[in-house]
């Protein structure tokens, strides 16, 4: 009888410590992290600075995978107000509003695909080159509405609206004016790429380099020229900044001008890289110099530069910011010297936009 209480015993023991192991398992098991679904999160797209560059915030998650460059850096699209930065890729609009968390970016919600956008007095642009029409997000709503129905182009290649309420679409017609909130267009002749005012005049880039107008688009004259086109035009404190290709000096120059577009002075001299090339055959460096058996001093003989390019060029506080295809570049002495205060991936470049002191950054394929 006794072996048969403790044999029973024995059993209880064994299954009740089967018992308490079965749930020590499960407990382990609930404690392991999850398995990882889904795609990784997108990063190093998108930057943000709120200390004049010292510093920069990541603000890329929340955008599609992949972050779509379907026409290339020459497009409008990217940029910040104060409703805070917008982006277009071809995955749709996407917009980080000021102080928003991650996820940064909400998509909105649009009648149609759209590549391009641009600020407006009233509400942001948006619009597509090859047709579609022009539709406007006015601010304070969620609702966007086809605006600008009476102009007739094929192509739209950029929408600007001036301090004054003065409409211009740039198209594969040429530049046209409205002065009545785009009841009627008048034919205004050059074509433009960005167009920036200040003070009543405007700038814009284009084919032949940086234009001028001081009759809201009346005329233009050109007023940086050298033999490249205009890369980016853009208004600073007191005046304006802007990039154009030298055919000369094989690069792209960086210029300011503080009389509302008349003259400019270059502020690149003490540019990383920044090479002089007397001849397409023999690049030189600017102070390299050699003595030869002539007893003269020449210059020293260097491999051509790497492509270096240049795409944007915006001033906060202080400081002037140059997007490179090395990454972000800052001077603090109108240009003396820059500073590389973000590098990019290798391939890439980036663009810049600023809203008050607030410096946004994109990273996108080096199209140049």
């Amino acid at each position: 009888m006794k072996k048969a209480i403790y044999a029973l015993l024995l059993a209880l023991v064994v299954v009740s410590g089967l018992v308490f192991a079965n749930h020590d398992i499960k407990n382990e098991k609930s404690l392991q992290p999850e398995p990882k679904t889904g795609k990784a999160e997108i990063v190093n797209i998108v930057f943000k600075s709120i200390d004049g560059g010292q510093t920069w915030q990541d603000i890329s998650k929340g955008l599609p995978e992949p972050v779509i460059d379907v026409y290339g850096v020459g497009r409008n699209d990217f940029f910040a107000d104060d409703n805070g930065l917008w982006l277009t890729t071809g995955n749709g609009l996407y917009n980080n509003k000021p102080n928003s968390k991650a996820p940064f970016w909400t998509k909105e919600i649009f009648p149609d695909e759209h590549s391009n956008i641009a600020h407006g007095k009233a509400g942001i642009f948006a619009y597509n080159c090859w047709g579609s029409g022009i539709f406007q997000k006015p601010n304070g709503t969620e609702v966007w509405s086809p605006v600008f129905t009476s102009i007739q182009v094929k192509r739209v290649l950029s929408v600007f609206e001036t301090a004054g309420g003065t409409i211009f679409i740039c198209s594969d017609k040429g530049l046209f004016k409205s002065t009545d909130s785009g009841t009627s267009w008048k034919h205004a002749g050059v074509m433009v790429g960005k167009l920036v005012e200040s003070n009543g005049v405007l700038l814009t880039t284009s084919q032949r380099g940086i234009l001028r107008s001081t009759d809201e688009g009346e005329s233009w004259e050109l007023v940086i020229s050298e033999g490249g086109v205009g890369i980016d035009v853009e208004r600073i404190k007191g005046g304006f900044a802007a990039i154009n290709y030298s055919t000369a000096a094989k690069t792209r120059r960086i210029r300011t001008s503080y009389d509302g577009g008349k003259t400019w002075q270059p502020i690149d001299a003490g540019f990383p890289g920044q090479a002089i090339v007397d001849s397409p055959w023999r690049p030189i460096n600017a102070g390299n110099l050699r003595q030869g058996t002539d007893s003269l001093w020449h210059p020293k003989e260097v491999a051509s530069p790497a492509p270096e390019y240049k795409t944007s060029i915006i001033q906060v506080g202080e400081n002037f910011f140059c997007g490179h295809s090395d990454g972000i570049y800052r001077t603090s002495d109108k240009g003396k010297t820059w500073k590389l205060v973000l590098p990019s991936v290798k391939g890439k470049m980036f663009k810049l936009s600023v809203s008050g002191n607030v410096l946004y950054a994109i990273q996108i394929e080096n199209h140049c």
